[in-house]
């Protein structure tokens, strides 16, 4: 199946929802940048990350000069549902980048985490474009040695399971190899 661009090029049918995962300094993030570029529609970058520190701070800026000036950043910490809404359109391809910054999110705001997560996979039935979904694996490990550990490995775990189930397409990032595991 084929669209047509603006420039009248056939370009392949873009996939309505993708998950990308991978573990941490895996390459996720790489790979659904260059799967977002290859759409050759507009970009929006949906950041769900928080610098609390100087650290993160210094993360997020090399994020964003990886990707460069044609992509247009949104900052979605909590209101993820709300601000693809907002975004998707069938001009522009948005990627969400990662679902566990956003739900540790919500678990620093004590938010009802299986009911936030349930919303948000069924929102992505309603996008009115293409949405790539990047997020840390963090259950290939040993069992956390901590309460809030093992609770966020056990969301992030179901988590996944639940966007996985209502995307088209999902691949596996491991050492900058992606795995393509749905579609």
């Amino acid at each position: 199946m084929t669209d047509r661009s603006e420039q009248g090029r056939a370009r392949p049918a873009l996939p309505s929802v993708t998950l990308v995962l991978g573990g941490a300094r895996s390459g996720k993030s790489a790979f659904a940048e260059k799967l977002a570029a290859s759409s050759g529609l507009s970009k929006v970058y949906v950041a769900t990350g928080r610098a609390f520190d100087a650290e993160m701070e210094a993360r997020i800026g090399d994020h964003r000069t990886r990707r460069g000036a044609d992509w247009r950043t949104v900052e979605a910490p909590l209101a993820l549902r709300e601000t693809l809404t907002a975004e998707t359109a069938e001009t522009r391809i948005v990627l969400v980048d990662c679902l566990t910054l956003w739900l540790t999110n919500l678990m620093l705001e004590e938010r009802d985490v299986p009911a936030e997560c349930s919303a948000l996979a069924e929102s992505l039935k309603h996008v009115a474009g293409p949405v790539i979904l990047v997020s840390n694996e963090v259950g290939l490990g040993i069992v956390p040695d901590n309460r809030m550990a093992r609770e966020f490995r056990d969301h992030a775990g179901r988590l996944h399971q639940e966007i996985a189930a209502a995307a088209d397409d999902v691949h596996f990032v491991a050492a900058g190899l992606p795995l393509k595991m749905k579609g």
